[in-house]
């Protein structure tokens, strides 16, 4: 069955991509969407936002979506996982709390808090931590601390201090990025999750927004503030293989500007499950599929109606969903009520993200 009704062959050498047949998500949120995850095990979608509200939608293959399970928070959510089993949705937000809803049980409307701590909690996410039985609950928050916690039990398994306020964080395998404001990168390997294998400073220089890591646990790509993205791996021995690149920046057009550029926030970075490749999304409304491999764009996307604040593949990298809506890079002032909220759903189809072929110079 083609997706959203699209043929699969679809294929062209043209990098500017088609967002004219992207299906809008039914019953959207009515506030500011903070973060979006698909279950690792089948299509529904979950997303979270300042409306207080995490919300779980099916999606079938025609791109048509329902509401199937929602619950609240006392604030803002800021971010929701999944457990890899796809049972389980976490929320955590404002409210200085995580918040859990087991969907095996079939309640589709309460959660139960899972994690506290003395500040909002910016992100969280699921860890497999070896040597133990039972997967766990990593949150990291504005408290300046990151927390393990085992969902039996009601205090953190453990904590550990961050330089500065958690902004976002990532997990692959054994690998766990955490990036916090002042520019640190918190490296931690799960088989000593205690403690921080490596810290450094951010290759970029400004403010971090997202941390994404590659789908082997090799390393990880930095969004920042300044419209750009960092790709960094966690061995010495790769550091080669670093590099850094312009992205989300336009031109500005009138007599006098033409040499002024517009810089904007890389809200989001998102890997392709299968080829590896990624995207990244800003506060210009527009996304992008890159290959790092060989530091090539893909497709580039037109201004879908406002910024986008994040996005997801679909477990078998056939859906690319992003979110329009205010970002708050402007302020308090600027969220006005016309500002769109609404998730796209975008068919991958053809060779959108698929890895440039090597040529016979490239080894």
């Amino acid at each position: 069955m083609s997706l959203f009704g699209q043929s699969a062959a679809t294929s062209s050498v043209n990098t500017t991509g088609d967002i004219s047949k992207d299906v809008a998500l039914n019953a959207p949120p009515e506030d500011g969407i903070s973060d979006l995850k698909f279950s690792p095990q089948s299509e529904h979608l979950a997303v979270s936002s300042w409306d207080k509200k995490v919300r779980i939608y099916e999606i079938n293959a025609q791109g048509g979506s329902e509401g199937k399970a929602l619950f609240e928070h006392e604030q803002p959510v800021l971010s929701c996982c999944w457990s890899k089993d796809g049972t389980k949705v976490v929320g955590a937000g404002a409210d200085k709390a995580a918040r859990m809803m087991d969907l095996s049980s079939g309640n589709t409307t309460t959660a139960q808090q899972v994690a506290a701590h003395d500040a909002p909690i910016r992100c969280s996410r699921f860890v497999d931590i070896p040597q133990q039985n039972t997967q766990m609950l990593v949150t990291g928050s504005w408290d300046k601390t990151i927390k393990y916690w085992d969902l039996r039990q009601s205090n953190p398994v453990a904590s550990v201090s961050c330089q500065e306020r958690v902004y976002s964080l990532d997990v692959v395998n054994t690998l766990l990025v955490v990036a916090t404001a002042d520019r640190y990168i918190n490296i931690v390997n799960l088989n000593d999750p205690a403690k921080f294998y490596k810290t450094i400073q951010s290759p970029l220089k400004w403010q971090t927004r997202v941390v994404t890591c590659f789908n082997d646990g090799s390393g990880f790509a930095v969004g920042s503030v300044e419209g750009r993205c960092a790709i960094q791996y966690v061995e010495e021995k790769d550091s080669s293989a670093n590099f850094s690149f312009k992205c989300h920046r336009a031109q500005q057009t009138g007599v006098g500007n033409s040499n002024n550029t517009n810089v904007f926030s890389v809200n989001a970075i998102s890997f392709h499950p299968q080829h590896g490749t990624f995207s990244t999304a800003g506060s210009d409304g527009t996304f992008h599929f890159w290959d790092k491999d060989a530091k090539h764009r893909l497709k580039g996307y037109p201004e879908v109606g406002g910024p986008i604040t994040a996005t997801d593949f679909s477990r078998q990298g056939n859906i690319f969903a992003y979110s329009v809506s205010y970002d708050w890079s402007k302020g308090y002032s600027a969220n006005t009520p016309q500002l769109p909220n609404k998730v796209m759903l975008h068919a991958v189809t053809g060779d959108e993200c698929k890895p440039r072929p090597k040529t016979g110079g490239r080894k």
